[in-house]
């Protein structure tokens, strides 16, 4: 009979926290916008900082940290679409035997409905796979106690210089 009880009760207890945070004013917020990741030229957005002592980093840049301020955008062209802000933090070679980066990141928001609030992006960014997940950490401003995740996808990658432009969908609860 308990069992049964239980059964029964089960959905309306999965919808409780569901109901609470509708209830709490809380938010739902899917952001789609362009990373680009810059390492060529004269004017770099992402630098080499530390390279590991070891010889056989190359494919993999294991060991390498890389500091950025990559610009965000609406759209996948860095030069026509409209800058939303930046990318700032690090990233960092962590992966022995695939190229897989530890992101460290805060997506600092430039203008519109998001201007002066960040969200902070944190997770293993396994560069080769089509579809890659990091955590939503935390945020300030709008998006003041932040979660949820990022999902990337290479849209342009440049062999030759290095260069990157990486769609992001974020989904925060705030």
């Amino acid at each position: 009979m308990a069992a049964a009880v239980l059964l029964l009760l089960l959905p309306i207890l999965a919808a409780a926290p569901a109901a609470a945070s509708a209830a709490s004013g809380e938010k739902s917020t899917h952001i789609k916008l362009y990373w680009h990741d810059v390492v060529s030229g004269p004017s770099p957005t992402a630098v080499p900082v530390a390279r590991a002592a070891v010889t056989n980093t190359s494919k993999t840049a294991f060991g390498m940290v890389i500091v950025i301020d990559d610009p965000l955008t609406e759209g996948p062209d860095l030069k026509s679409s409209k800058l939303v802000g930046r990318a700032q933090g690090t990233y960092i070679g962590a992966g022995k035997d695939e190229l897989s980066l530890m992101m460290n990141m805060n997506f600092v928001f430039q203008g519109g409905k998001y201007n002066g609030s960040t969200v902070a992006i944190m997770g293993r960014n396994a560069a080769f796979s089509a579809v890659r997940e990091m955590a939503v950490v935390g945020g300030t401003g709008v998006f003041r106690w932040a979660r949820g995740y990022a999902q990337a996808r290479t849209h342009a990658l440049d062999i030759k210089t290095g260069d990157a432009t990486v769609e992001y969908n974020l989904y925060i609860k705030h």
